[in-house]
């Protein structure tokens, strides 16, 4: 089902990029080619003398950001990306293959090979470029100490430092043009794809095209296998005999890791002993849906947002605005853009209030995959399908469910990692807990209860923090609200976005009963540096009856302070608040269960954003 999705994305990819003559970075290669980023370009003349090495990346910190490239992708699939094996790519490839460099035997003999191969399919229409490459790579290998004459030469030794960098080459005479782009290589690099496509299938050639089918299948197919793709579900080409390598999943090898393979002879099934026979996926399918889901990956993709330690990547079967808006609504907005989270959820919402996706827009099928490194593959953390309307309704109820009172100066929705770091240690997203990111992302748009590990990391957060923040009490909020509907369908709202004093939950109450008690004593004690809450906040949320009756005996004590500085007014609304709250508590309870000391976190928090609401109308109406 994913790789089927992935390939449909891409057909329908391609078909929009041809339709509205789409290039650039934001279009998706073509069959036999792939977007790559390369670090240099070697410029070299006619006779294959060397006569620039032109960095072409920028350097951000110590990042390294290569030029994206369109290359030719040739043979089993996991040349595509420059690796160190000995299947070398054609017209580019790393610094180990072009130059030698790196431990080991020098790898330069398997490029100046591809190349030769790639001859037989030019025939007589020989290229000067391409024969430049040759040329220029054999007088590397007749002699290794050039490479490093020539990294001092044009002054690149550092970028090369520990780093296998990735080369293109141009002629000095076609400006801006790669030697394979050339149009003589481009022709001749497309025949041979095209007749191994259709001359493959047939039993009976005429010798002419039997030879150039012969040349074809050495560069682009050697050791093929035939048999029925699982993803298209027809014998319609060679089966690869490895999945390409994915780039772009977060904590992945840097190398590339892939969703399908076979690393050890355990795994593989009965006579099925070649490794593409155990999960037979045609070329094409491979090529399609690795190509889609590095397209989704790259790091300017709209399409793509980190969540904790999950890639998570959407697309549907068809172009819609939610494609790209959904990540504007779940990530952090860019600091040259601060209300664009603002304006994707407006926008989603008065959609839903309209009716504007009960069309053909709102039936599409809607496609989330979450990605996480595991050594050398890549977990599924989840994939979700659904409609667009569907989807839009449950980001709605996410947002819905996180509503809660908060001061004027904090953002009216919290992105996802806003949330996710609410509940990390120091507020560090290195500590965010694993698999959370991803388990949240899920419950959201799968319309499940949050994870109970979420409700379990805030509330411990603010125990150890002392401190329940507005980012913190919507988790909190969202969290029993959603599994109370989940476990009582009749009940859509268990605790309110602001003070509830209807309220008799117990946790509730008592955290409203701490709040009133902090309040007194910071106003009996104006400027104080600690309260109650620094001392005494973990005991109270977790075993009340431990603590609050000497809270309740230190608060005689300031309310009479209170008295002393003429505020007997204030003293017995106070009192008054005291009773309406203790009127619905019993005995203070041994033990607090979990999610009743999160009901004590929102009821504190509740009942201090009423305080500072009735503040700020006190001091508006003076200073009307």
């Amino acid at each position: 089902m994913i790789l089927h999705a992935l390939t449909n994305y891409y057909e329908r990819k391609r078909k929009d990029d041809e339709h509205k003559a789409v290039s650039g970075d934001n279009s998706i290669a073509p069959v036999g080619w792939i977007r790559k980023k390369i670090d240099y370009i070697a410029v070299l003349n006619e006779s294959g003398e060397c006569v620039n090495l032109q960095p072409v990346f920028t350097r951000q910190k110590t990042r390294f950001i290569g030029l994206d490239v369109l290359l030719p992708n040739i043979g089993p699939q996991a040349r595509a990306h420059a690796n160190n094996g000995q299947d070398a790519n054609l017209l580019w490839d790393n610094a180990s293959f072009v130059f030698g460099m790196g431990k080991g035997k020098s790898k330069i003999k398997y490029f100046i090979d591809t190349i030769e191969k790639f001859e037989k399919c030019l025939g007589d229409c020989r290229d000067a470029g391409v024969s430049a490459v040759k040329a220029f790579c054999k007088s590397l290998q007749d002699n290794p100490e050039l490479t490093s004459q020539l990294l001092a030469k044009f002054d690149v030794a550092e970028g090369f430092e520990g780093r296998n960098p990735v080369i293109a080459f141009c002629l000095k005479d076609d400006g801006p043009t790669y030697i394979h782009d050339r149009p003589a290589v481009r022709v001749a690099y497309d025949k041979a794809r095209e007749l191994l496509d259709e001359a493959g299938r047939c039993i009976i050639m005429e010798d002419a095209v039997r030879v150039a089918y012969d040349n074809a299948r050495l560069l682009l197919c050697p050791d093929t296998i035939h048999g029925t793709c699982l993803v298209t579900g027809k014998n319609d080409g060679p089966i690869a005999k490895k999945e390409s390598v994915i780039m772009g999943v977060w904590g992945a090898k840097m190398s590339g890791a892939r969703i399908v393979s076979f690393n050890d002879p355990a795994f593989e099934s009965g006579k099925r002993n070649k490794k593409g026979e155990n999960a037979p996926i045609s070329q094409y399918a491979s090529f399609a849906y690795t190509t889609a889901l590095d397209h989704l990956l790259r790091e300017e993709s709209p399409q793509r947002m980190q969540v904790g330690d999950a890639s998570v990547v959407f697309w549907a079967d068809k172009d819609v605005a939610l494609e790209t808006g959904i990540v504007d609504c779940f990530s952090e907005p860019p600091k040259d853009d601060p209300d664009r989270g603002i304006l994707a959820v407006a926008t989603l919402c008065q959609a839903i209030k309209h009716g504007l996706l009960e069309n053909d827009e709102g039936s599409a099928r809607f496609f989330v995959l979450g990605l996480a490194p595991n050594a050398a593959r890549i977990a599924i953390r989840f994939w979700i399908c659904g409609t667009v309307e569907e989807m839009a309704v449950r980001i709605k109820q996410h947002l819905d469910d996180l509503a809660i009172e908060h001061s004027q100066h904090d953002k009216p929705y919290l992105s996802l990692f806003r949330l996710l770091v609410s509940v990390a240690t120091q507020g560090k997203a290195d500590n965010i807990p694993p698999n959370l990111g991803g388990e949240l992302m899920r419950s959201v748009l799968a319309d499940l209860p949050y994870p109970e590990t979420l409700l379990a990391a805030a509330v411990r957060r603010i125990r150890a923090e002392h401190t329940v923040t507005y980012a913190r009490a919507a988790l909190i909020k969202a969290c029993i609200n959603r599994a109370t509907r989940y476990s009582n369908p009749n009940v859509q709202e268990e605790l309110t976005m602001s003070l509830d004093e209807a309220n008799v939950n117990v946790g509730y109450r008592l955290g409203r009963l701490f709040a009133v008690l902090e309040k007194i004593q910071e106003e009996a004690n104006p400027g104080i540096n600690a309260t109650i809450r620094d001392r005494y906040y973990g005991a109270a949320s977790s075993t009340p009856v431990t603590v609050f009756s000497t809270l309740l005996k230190l608060k005689n004590h300031h309310l009479s302070k209170l008295n002393n500085l003429d505020k007997r007014g204030r003293v017995v609304n106070l009192e008054k608040r005291i009773g309406e709250i203790m009127g619905g508590i019993g005995d203070f309870p041994a033990q607090l269960a979990l999610a009743d000391q999160g009901r004590f976190a929102i009821g504190y928090y509740h009942q201090r954003q009423d305080f500072f609401k009735k503040a700020n109308t006190e001091t508006s109406t003076e200073g009307a």
